[in-house]
């Protein structure tokens, strides 16, 4: 999986961690925006994203406004966006909204290598802890 990309947009640094170790070890390379306000000056260096890991609570914009962002920019056409929270009662809501999946946090290491091949194949994945 080293040709593929993931971005990361979460703003707590440990979770944030978690997630690109995670990634590492499934040979998944990785941008992270820990201010999601700074989100358009992190993706010009970018040439593709295959998948988007985005937290529903931060401060200042939330998940939602930021899947809004992601789905007017045609560079995101196709790209499956997962909602990754600790607030997994929002999963109706991340569905109803147009997330394409939805991971719990946290994230479970022995699951994660399935979750992230079933997304990348186009599989829309459901799951909390």
């Amino acid at each position: 999986m080293n040709s593929v990309h993931a971005l990361i947009i979460d703003d707590n640094a440990n979770n944030l961690g978690v997630l690109a170790e995670l990634l590492s070890i499934e040979g998944v390379n990785y941008t992270k925006v820990q201010d999601p306000r700074k989100l358009d000056a992190a993706l010009k260096p970018l040439s593709k994203v295959d998948v988007v890991f985005l937290d529903l609570e931060m401060p200042g914009i939330n998940g939602y406004e930021v899947l809004d962002q992601l789905k007017a920019d045609a560079r995101f056409n196709g790209v499956p966006v997962v909602a990754y929270t600790v607030h997994v009662s929002e999963i109706n809501q991340a569905r109803n909204f147009g997330f394409d999946s939805f991971l719990g946090k946290p994230l479970d290491p022995d699951r994660f290598p399935d979750q992230i091949r079933r997304i990348l194949n186009g599989e829309s994945v459901w799951e909390f802890s």
